[in-house]
């Protein structure tokens, strides 16, 4: 005890079960923007640009 209080008092409160559907939502995103991405890098406008990381190295 520290001036007559505990400083690290657990509390039974939830945080991941309230927390979960952000988890979730999150999750789903992050997949719709990666497929997105993967979308867009391999389209015909961008499938032989220099930045795209898919390009064939010695395409320009």
């Amino acid at each position: 005890m520290w001036f007559g209080i505990h400083p690290l008092k657990k509390f039974p409160a939830p945080i991941m079960k309230p927390l979960a559907p952000f988890f979730a939502a999150g999750l789903i995103i992050a997949y719709g923007v990666n497929s997105a991405q993967n979308a867009m890098m391999a389209s015909d406008e961008w499938k032989n640009d220099p930045r795209n990381p898919d390009a064939k190295a010695g395409s320009h």
